[in-house]
């Protein structure tokens, strides 16, 4: 009868059931709030485009109206589900499914909006917007309503915000990628998520905004009009990249582009260490190995691509210098700007920005892509392994800022490795089997994986946009920039089997 019994159990017949059985209206509550949330920040650029006398304000408001009235009702329809806490399983369905209904719903003024965008382009667009991606499909910014120019900011600013929260409180309770390193920081949110979030969000929120402020006034003091200064900050801060020209940051130049690269690298810091200065712990930024690693690695790569520009190519230095560092830093925190065509510098460097794409900012961070603690961790492994091949009987455990790296941090880092990569390699080859050349199917697999936002070449490298590809590359690629927002391994246990017996 044990054999039995286990054999029903595992049924597929079983599993369906227990699927029903799953309780899915606290995630249901919440990501209706999310969503009616989304549809109120809609008015801000319905108020911008009926304040300069655009048309579009109808959509904006026809979007909000329908965004808020979805929302509430699945809101209201899951309310009595709610709880103080939920199970992992449900924390798994809730990381993937704000990420996943958000875009729908983010991609309304786009679809119904002046840019008469395919359903594939519109929620494209706003996929890379909430996922501080900064790839676009849409030409002809100069010249876009203001209120679509602000809303495709205001996306990349609360997908800023959003995956700070979740780097910070889901993703170390889900054991993702290593990021349950951080769960020593101060922040145990063990049985306790929603609640713990809201406080957590709080103090992040007040970082976030006076970053935001900051990077505004910067921009306005430098010659910025107050809408391209507003805008600019928001994508700023959230390493998103959006811009309000064609030419992207192209369009300014000199100190400005100084005063992005500096909020682009405060941006990338940890924010966990900036709410622990705030509750007076006043050298936590400068304690943390990981602000070590990328500022130095940050340095390195300025030195080297500007060497190479002025000795090799014979450029100016003052110019080469500012054009270095704002877009090795845009690249490396996967902001994704661009002031200059860098494609014209030389294949050697072409390959360097190909590769600081995949290195990234530090975790809990508006940045992107690997991150620096994750190579800090594969690093610190190589080294014991290499010391205990030349002494065998030697104790040599890896270690991470003093503190022995477990194995279970261990093996989640190397699994994440493995994942990104061969990610990256199968979605360049379906890439290339829609009919992409191998330079776009490369780079776009991995500036979509990593968000880093353009890509290489010229049809979506620095000069370009995404808007030439076909529809199942489009679709590919917003489909990646969920799974790498999420890192990666957050998306792949729900297609396990484990997950849905759980």
């Amino acid at each position: 009868m044990t054999g039995l019994a286990a054999r029903c159990l595992d049924s597929p017949l079983f599993r369906v059931h227990r699927f029903l059985m799953l309780d899915l209206r606290p995630v249901g509550y919440v990501i209706g709030l999310l969503v009616a949330v989304l549809g109120l920040t809609m008015l801000a650029p319905m108020l911008v485009d009926l304040a300069t006398g655009e048309e579009h304000w109808r959509v904006f408001a026809q979007s909000a109206l329908l965004t808020i009235f979805i929302g509430g009702m699945i809101s209201l329809a899951c309310q009595n589900g709610n709880q103080e806490g939920l199970n992992i399983q449900q924390t798994f369905i809730l990381t993937t499914g704000v990420w996943l209904a958000l875009p729908i719903f983010a991609a309304l003024p786009f679809y119904f909006g002046e840019t008469q965008a395919t359903p594939v382009d519109a929620f494209f667009e706003a996929m890379s917007g909430l996922t501080t991606t900064g790839a676009t499909v849409f030409a002809g910014l100069d010249t876009m309503a203001k209120g679509l120019l602000l809303w495709r900011g205001i996306l990349q600013w609360l997908g800023g915000i959003g995956i700070i929260v979740v780097a910070m409180v889901f993703l170390p309770e889900l054991r993702v990628g290593g990021m349950q390193i951080f769960r020593s920081e101060g922040f145990d949110t063990m049985g306790k998520i929603l609640p713990r979030a809201t406080e957590i969000a709080s103090q992040i929120s007040v970082i976030y905004v006076a970053l935001t402020v900051l990077c505004t006034l910067s921009y306005l003091l430098l010659g910025m009009s107050a809408f391209d200064a507003t805008v600019h900050a928001l994508t700023t801060i959230s390493t998103g990249g959006f811009s309000t020209y064609d030419a992207s940051f192209g369009a300014f130049s000199g100190p400005l582009e100084y005063v992005a690269a500096v909020f682009m690298v405060l941006s990338a810091l940890p924010f966990v260490r900036y709410v622990q200065m705030l509750n007076g712990h006043h050298g936590a930024l400068l304690m943390d190995r990981q602000v070590y690693g990328f500022l130095l690695t940050l340095v390195l790569l300025i030195g080297f691509a500007t060497t190479v520009l002025i000795t090799l190519q014979g450029h100016e230095a003052g110019s080469s210098l500012r054009q270095v560092v704002f877009n090795v830093t845009s690249i490396m925190t996967g902001t994704g700007y661009a002031s200059v065509d860098y494609m014209g510098w030389g294949n050697l460097l072409i390959a360097m920005f190909f590769f600081i794409g995949l290195i990234g900012g530090c975790a809990g961070s508006t940045a992107c892509s690997v991150k620096v603690f994750r190579y800090q961790i594969l690093f610190a492994s190589i080294k014991s392994q290499l010391l205990k091949t030349q002494s065998p009987n030697a104790m040599v455990p890896p270690r991470y800022e003093g503190r022995k790296i477990d194995d279970d941090i261990l093996n989640s880092v190397m699994s994440f490795f493995v994942f990104f990569f061969v990610t990256m390699g199968v979605l360049a080859v379906a890439l290339g089997m829609t009919g992409l050349d191998f330079m776009t199917s490369i780079s776009g697999a991995a500036s979509a994986l990593a968000n880093i936002g353009p890509g290489l070449g010229d049809e979506i490298g620095p000069a370009g946009n995404f808007a030439g590809l076909n529809d199942a590359a489009k679709w590919l690629l917003s489909v990646a920039m969920l799974i790498g927002r999420l890192e990666l391994l957050a998306v792949y246990a729900m297609l396990t089997v484990t997950f849905w017996r759980a």
